[in-house]
């Protein structure tokens, strides 16, 4: 199997894993547990963590909550902030193109009383094609919008946001910023002492870290503004009253490691993927008459590097991956591949019900070498002309 779906998730790095495992069998103590040395040893490990983590996103370490993965992190950003007693603001903007963890939050809040607006982006044939309409943001946000929440990075068509002008139009009227990050962290810069978000949402199995750990930032961008979170989960007051439950060592230690070497290796990275994206890219337009992309341009200032959206003439994506079972691709986000309507992300794009349902998603990753894009072009072509005759 040819693995180009990292959007989805990536392998665990073997060094994270290295890392990770001495303190799931041997230093196995509760880190809440500080009345003896097993107890203080597994603290003083997440409090390096915790460090490690904050300096490359460049906020106190006392900033990061550690959660289990964005969705919960969304959840907490998103409910926290506009369901904490002294709230009383009761508006929310955010993009229509969203993870559904973020969707569906503000929808829920919809059906409690708050009032939602969903900003539309830039069509696929225009110039900033998946961005979000910045005119239509600066209207929508008032003096009664508690929070913006727009992603950082697109999870189908790897978009990357204004984020700069984002946070402006939210704070000159009072609100507060959230981006889910999950796309973003350890693939791009994300440093929040020069781009003024207050909270972010990220998962350590998007960099090569495992799955079932994440974290919320809560640093209030770079003027520090309060953030004021009502927690979803209490019971033992860790992590300041916000996210109780016992913290997992080796689990913190993993996202450390996986997001220490995102960072240091994301230069060396960018560039072998960048390439590797050209590569199939070209090969499936030499191979397939009409293939067309989705979202912006292939450029490193608007597209992630290892992203590839793109769709067909005259198949389904879902038929095309069934004859090219050798290659594991996506028709779609897998968070929301339950769900048989077509994307929401790429119908946000102005794309027809049948152009998404003609499109796939493809997420080269640092594990990938060249020689498995040639081989996948040679399924995808294959398995293309299979289809057509």
């Amino acid at each position: 199997m040819i693995y180009l779906d990292n959007h989805a998730t990536t392998p665990c790095d073997p060094r994270v894993a290295e890392q990770m495992m001495p303190w799931l069998v041997e230093h196995f103590g509760n880190p809440h547990s500080t009345s003896h040395e097993m107890g203080r040893q597994a603290k003083s490990a997440i409090d390096t963590s915790l460090g490690v983590i904050a300096s490359h996103l460049g906020i106190a370490p006392d900033s990061v909550l550690i959660t289990s993965g964005a969705t919960e992190s969304n959840n907490l950003a998103i409910d926290g902030i506009c369901r904490h007693p002294r709230q009383r603001r009761r508006h929310v903007v955010t993009s229509t193109i969203e993870h559904p963890a973020v969707l569906d939050v503000v929808a829920r809040l919809e059906k409690d009383g708050f009032r939602v607006t969903r900003i539309p982006v830039h069509s696929n044939d225009h110039e900033l094609a998946g961005q979000i309409d910045l005119d239509q943001l600066a209207a929508a946000v008032d003096d009664d919008t508690a929070l913006v929440s727009v992603h950082w990075a697109n999870n189908e068509i790897g978009v990357i946001q204004p984020m700069e002008s984002i946070a402006e139009i939210a704070h000159r009227s009072g609100a507060l910023f959230h981006s889910d990050a999950t796309q973003a962290v350890g693939r791009i810069d994300v440093d929040l002492g020069r781009v003024d978000v207050d909270l972010i949402s990220a998962s350590a199995h998007k960099f090569y870290g495992p799955k079932g750990v994440g974290l919320l930032t809560i640093a209030g961008g770079i003027a520090g503004r309060r953030v004021r979170l009502k927690p979803i989960l209490v019971g033992g007051g860790q992590q300041r009253n916000l996210r109780s439950g016992t913290m997992a060592p080796a689990n913190v230690i993993a996202m450390g490691t996986a997001l220490e070497l995102a960072v240091t290796e994301s230069a060396q990275v960018a560039e072998r993927v960048s390439a590797m994206r050209s590569q199939l890219w070209n090969g499936l337009v030499q191979g397939i008459d009409g293939i067309f992309p989705n979202g912006p341009l292939h450029e490193r200032s608007r597209r992630l590097v290892g992203n590839l959206n793109c769709r067909l003439p005259g198949i389904e994506g879902e038929s095309w991956m069934a004859a090219s079972s050798e290659v594991a691709f996506s028709s779609g986000s897998a968070c929301s591949s339950v769900d048989a309507k077509p994307s929401h992300v790429l119908t946000g794009l102005g794309l027809s019900e049948s152009e998404a349902r003609r499109s796939v998603r493809f997420g080269i990753g640092k594990f990938n070498t060249p020689d498995q894009i040639d081989r996948a072009i040679e399924v995808l072509v294959a398995g293309y002309r299979s289809l057509t005759g």
